[in-house]
Parts: structure tokens; C-alpha cells; sequence
């Protein structure tokens, strides 16, 4: 991994869920049964319809809210409390990624497709606070999810991000496509290495990786 790749980086942007927590947690699995839910009380269908629907929304529109909104005009605002009210008690501070995201040079920032106040709640918990100089959810983005052109280029027009020095560490490969093409470097964070050309880097050890740079 040539280090020399990421020299000229001065912003460093982590995506939130599966990317600075491991999937082992599970966390998604609470927030999924509430997108269900949410979905079978907002539509009056059953669970299995709900499930579909779901499906759906990810494949089209990159997120359920997304699905929602586009197609069945629901407020986001209730939907975002909603399901990311969950309990965070699997999750545990991880002082040595801390301590590495804290080691990168210049401006480090959080941006994912859930509300900012479920990531603050997760960086918490992580104790991951400290590390980070902002933080992005997807109402900063107007409600357009990753992996939408116009949600990147809200959040990172806000932060005054210029994407030739910047660098994305995401989960979600469609998530990398955009900010590949903005010029950015783009780190996978994954157990499984995905093969494409918007994909520079693989890590299934994201503090490993950091260590590594800095």
C-alpha cells in the first residue's frame, strides 16, 4: 500500500455504519427491524410486503428513506428518530483507532447516510468523539443519499472539501463511485476485497490501515 498515495491528503472522510465499528456488532440488524416496522406502519403492509419494499428502495433510490420519500412522500424527520433509536450497548470504546484517526494530518470528518445525531450517540460510544472536527448526516445532504451525485457535493461543499486532497473510507463499494470520480483516494473497509475501478484500496483492519499512513 503506497503511502506516497496519500501525501497530498488533507481531509479525511469516514463513512459511519461497518466503517468505524465492525459489522460484528450488529447494529444494522436493530435499525433494519425498525425500517420494517416503520415501513409496514407508514404503508399499511405486512412484514414480508415491508421486507420487498425495502429491497426495493436500496437497489433504486440507495436508501429505504430515500424509497420513501420518493415514492411515497414520507417526512424524513420522524422516520430518522425512529430508527436509529436503538440501544448501543454492543459497542465498546476503541482507543487505538482513535488515537490513529487522530494521528492524520489535517481535517477529519464523519459523513453517513443515517441522521447526525445517531453518529454522534455511535462516535460516543466508540469513543471516537475527539477524532473528528465534523459531522454529516443525510439531512446535510438534503435528504439524497449516497450513493447520489448531489449528496456528496452538498456535504462536501459545506465542509469546503476540495475532493483532489481528500480521501473516502467507506463500506458500501457504490458509495466510492462518486468520490472516485471527484478525484478523491478511496479506501474499501471490508472483510471481503471487492474488485473495481473506483476501489484504490481494501482493508478489513481500518486501524491497521491508518497506522500504516501515519
Amino acid at each position: 500500500m503506497p503511502k506516497d498515495a496519500f501525501t497530498p491528503v488533507t481531509t479525511w472522510v469516514f463513512d459511519l455504519d461497518h466503517t468505524l465499528y465492525p459489522p460484528s456488532a450488529r447494529l444494522f440488524d436493530l435499525i433494519e427491524m425498525r425500517m420494517t416496522a416503520y415501513v409496514m406502519d407508514a404503508l399499511g403492509v405486512d412484514h414480508a410486503e415491508a421486507d420487498r419494499l425495502r429491497k426495493h428502495y436500496w437497489a433504486t433510490h440507495g436508501t429505504t428513506l430515500a424509497g420513501l420519500m420518493r415514492e411515497h412522500d414520507v417526512d424524513p424527520g420522524p422516520y430518522l428518530a425512529d430508527v436509529h433509536d436503538i440501544p448501543l450497548d454492543r459497542l465498546s470504546p476503541d482507543p487505538e483507532l482513535a488515537a490513529q484517526i487522530r494521528a492524520l494530518p489535517g481535517r477529519r470528518i464523519v459523513y453517513t447516510n443515517g441522521c447526525a445525531p445517531y453518529a454522534e450517540r455511535v462516535l460516543a460510544a466508540r469513543g471516537l468523539s475527539s477524532a473528528f472536527d465534523a459531522v454529516y448526516g443525510v439531512e446535510d445532504a438534503g435528504f439524497h443519499p449516497k450513493p447520489d451525485l448531489a449528496a456528496f457535493d452538498m456535504v462536501f461543499r459545506k465542509d469546503g472539501l476540495t475532493p483532489e486532497t481528500a480521501a473516502m473510507f467507506e463500506d458500501d463499494p457504490r458509495n466510492l463511485k462518486v468520490p472516485h470520480d471527484m478525484g478523491m483516494r478511496t479506501v474499501h473497509v471490508a472483510d471481503t476485497p471487492e474488485k473495481s475501478q473506483h476501489i484504490q484500496f481494501h482493508t478489513d483492519d481500518l486501524c491497521q490501515f491508518l497506522a500504516r499512513l501515519t
